[in-house]
């Protein structure tokens, strides 16, 4: 063991005992204000000489004022950033945090798997298999205890469904408390929801990440949505900047992240991103859900390392892993070793062999202590008895451990409030709170930012990413250029004949109905981004409201170049009515309709999980909106019991506003005269037979009709088509509404679908 080491583990028992190790005291004062740019260091190192002087119940400055010293202290420097800016010190320092957890348990209901065939239901239930009787209780959890304290790490391991994730779900405060029994505390008092959010951090163990963003720029985002407003842009960039060094990737600062059609960082660099994005605010906590899987050994152990330096640097970190190698369990501090949920063993790496040693199963010399242990675990849950053994004798030797340290623990912790304003006063929880009352949840700030902030981060973050993936745009782009020239050349200068209105009327239904499949195009778009917005808010980066705002909002350019594009192609080349004034409606409804068709889109996208399911429920459900929407059966001939369906179509309205854009001129006529034939077996004759006919007819009607007499105008069309229950402008303001609507409903998909919590 390095003389490092040793010194570590000699001033832990210290800390323990509630002394400080004198010989380092002036180091760690020196450290420390070295480490706090944002204090002066003659500030910063009597702050931690009175803070280990001075008794727990004495009245420490609020979070308020130390974020305002926070913020006052540091010069700013634009052009020369300061990139040791909340720097991390690699000294062990004092350890006020202590989260302890107490018999948690945690249990999920299973439905029975097979149902009991008829020809057997005569057999008495005792007499059925397991499996097929009445739903039974999986525990996950059973009774697990333990505790981890700042500058540690604590590593959970097992078998795969040994309840290692499950562990961190519920130290994280990500299953439902109606759910989990047993309390969890840090300092003693228990943990609220809303403090937890805000003084920690969840990294998930797939790499969720903007591809097309570089490693710097993810980190910038992050910095401008966990950083509070009071922070300049230098500083914020300063903290970037220390992050990237800290974490080990100045080399790949400027790569993007790549995915399976970009070439981008290694898998290694992109955990140590995935990590960063979560702890760039430095918070207290951190959780992490196996960081090491799919890791080779060597980025594996960098990657712990860095999780050293975090915890050193005055955070508690609890992360499940599943094999530690042997250079990385040197670096932990703390094992929990759970076997489908019970804990087997709780104690320091250093105790694995000793605790194996008494349990009659000694570690063989030359192995590693990890794989011994789990093979032996693996070994037991195959045997009768199971592990009940192991976890018997676990909990006897806890207790035998814990009596002998009780006399090194007699010193107190500090309160949970004087806790965390130490850490802000060392420059720790950058987004810590405006101040601080006996009520510590009610003081925390649930967001860093305002609204409208946030707003404009997201929308800048996804138009950076997506000018760098052009071809999402651009299928949608060629999509509506390709339709656009198929309509125009196929209804090519429309005349105002008959089978001219016939004509009309079909392009304006295939028109309004191609504006919303284009928009199917769009499902991947959320949906890709679906698990990074359920991570970037399960921890309160933003609210869910400017997502769903600045998702609307970045849309709206695509939508009008879109529009743009397809009216200008078609207008003018199927010889459409209304002049100028005709074509401005035209694209302000063919605009409504891209808006109304993406939030639709964005609302499925938000329900289902699967892009070809969303494919699937939006080519249906389009195909059921261009049914009822009144070209194929006009609204008086739909069945009443269908009518509803006709009403919430979102090709109706668009539809609908169209026909009356062009056939709400009274005065413009389109049959006249022989005309009226056109449409009917009479059609074929001469047209001096017409004319006797007509002739005929007038004499029968006792009116004279004539070859210019116009029979049929724009209204009379409109009244065929039962296409007079809304003024155009009144289909254009529905269509819009339906927009806001289905935000509306993609945001309430967001609130109840993304709470990230088990049951």
């Amino acid at each position: 063991m390095s003389g490092a080491r040793v010194s570590q583990l000699t001033n832990q028992t210290n800390n323990k005992q509630g002394v400080l190790p004198m010989s380092n005291a002036d180091s760690m004062s020196l450290s420390s204000a070295s480490d706090t740019p944002f204090l002066g260091p003659r500030t910063a190192a009597m702050e931690l000489q009175e803070l280990s002087r001075k008794p727990i119940h004495h009245v420490t400055p609020t979070l308020g004022e130390l974020l305002q010293r926070v913020g006052d202290a540091q010069t700013d420097s634009d052009s020369t950033p300061d990139h040791h800016v909340l720097e991390v010190s690699n000294n062990p320092i004092s350890s006020p945090f202590v989260l302890a957890f107490n018999n948690l348990t945690y249990s999920v209901k299973i439905p029975r798997k097979v149902t009991v065939p008829a020809c057997f239901r005569r057999r008495r239930e005792h007499e059925l298999p397991e499996n097929m009787m009445e739903s039974n209780t999986k525990v996950l959890l059973n009774d697990v205890s333990g505790e981890a304290r700042e500058g540690e790490i604590l590593a959970v391991l097992g078998a795969s469904g040994s309840g290692k994730s499950t562990l961190i779900d519920a130290l994280a405060d990500r299953i439902h408390k109606e759910s989990l029994k047993g309390t969890v505390t840090l300092n003693g008092e228990i943990l609220e929801s809303k403090l937890l959010k805000v003084i920690s951090a969840y990294v998930m163990q797939d790499d969720l990440l903007f591809p097309m963003l570089t490693v710097e720029e993810t980190l910038m985002f992050s910095a401008e949505f966990r950083l509070p407003r009071s922070l300049s842009t230098s500083k914020k960039k300063a903290r970037v900047q220390q992050l990237i060094d800290q974490l080990g990737l100045r080399s790949a600062a400027k790569t993007v992240i790549g995915d399976e059609g970009h070439r981008g960082v290694s898998g290694g660099e992109r955990r140590r991103v995935s990590i960063g994005i979560d702890i760039i605010h430095d918070p207290i906590v951190l959780f992490l859900d196996e960081p090491t899987s799919g890791l080779d050994s060597t980025s594996a152990f960098m990657v712990v390392k860095v999780l050293q330096r975090i915890a050193q640097s005055g955070s508690i970190v609890i992360m499940s892993i599943h094999q530690p190698s042997y250079r990385i369990l040197n670096l932990l501090d703390r094992l929990v070793f759970l076997s489908k949920g019970q804990t087997v063993f709780n104690g320091s790496p250093t105790s694995l062999p000793l605790f194996f040693e008494e349990f009659d199963h000694p570690v063989p010399e030359n192995e590693n202590r990890t794989e011994f242990a789990l093979d032996l675990i693996r070994e037991l849950e195959g045997s009768p008895g199971g592990t009940k053994s192991l976890v018997d004798f676990n909990r006897s030797w806890r207790i035998k451990t814990e009596r002998k340290q009780s006399l090194k623990n007699r010193a107190a912790n500090l309160s949970l409030k004087d806790a965390i304003s130490a850490s802000i006063s060392r420059g720790k929880l950058v987004s810590g709170a405006t101040n601080v009352d006996s009520n510590l949840s009610a003081s925390v700030p649930t967001f860093a930012n305002p609204f409208w902030i946030e707003v404009a981060v997201i929308a800048k973050r996804s138009s950076l990413n997506s000018r760098r993936m052009p071809e999402l745009f651009g299928m949608r782009l060629g999509a509506v250029l390709i339709t656009g020239i198929i309509l125009a050349t196929m209804f090519w200068h429309l005349d105002n004949s008959p089978k001219g209105i016939q004509e009309r009327i079909g392009f304006f239904a295939f028109a309004m109905s191609t504006t919303f499949y284009t928009c199917a195009e769009a499902i991947p778009v959320f949906l890709m981004e679906r698990y990074i917005f359920m991570r970037e808010t399960a921890y309160n980066a933003y609210r869910r409201s400017s997502y769903v705002l600045s998702h609307a909002l970045s849309s709206i350019p695509s939508i009008l170049l879109l529009s743009l594009t397809f009216s200008s192609i078609t207008y003018y080349a199927v010889g459409l009515a209304g002049g100028f004034h005709g074509f401005l409606f035209f694209f302000l409804i063919v605009t409504a309709s891209f808006w109304a068709g993406s939030s639709f889109v964005t609302f499925l996208s938000g329900v289902v999980s699967h892009v070809m399911l969303g494919y699937t429920v939006v080519v249906a459900i389009l195909a059921y909106f261009l049914l009822f929407s009144g070209f194929f059966i006009t609204r008086d001939r739909i069945p009443a019991y269908w009518i509803w369906f006709h009403y919430i179509s979102l090709v109706k309205y668009p539809y609908q506003g169209v026909l009356q854009n062009e056939f709400g001129d009274p005065s413009k006529c389109f049959v006249r005269g022989v005309q009226i034939f056109d449409n009917s077996p009479l059609g074929i004759f001469p047209e001096a037979t017409k004319l006797k006919l007509l002739k005929t007819m007038s004499q029968t009607l006792g009116m004279n009709i004539t070859n210019a007499t116009c029979l049929t105008n724009g209204p009379d069309i409109l009244q065929t088509q039962a296409v007079t229950d809304l003024s155009k402008w009144n289909c254009l303001w529905v269509t819009v509404g339906l927009g806001f609507f289905f935000r509306f409903l993609f945001y309430v998909a967001l609130s109840v679908g993304s709470k990230n919590k088990r049951r």
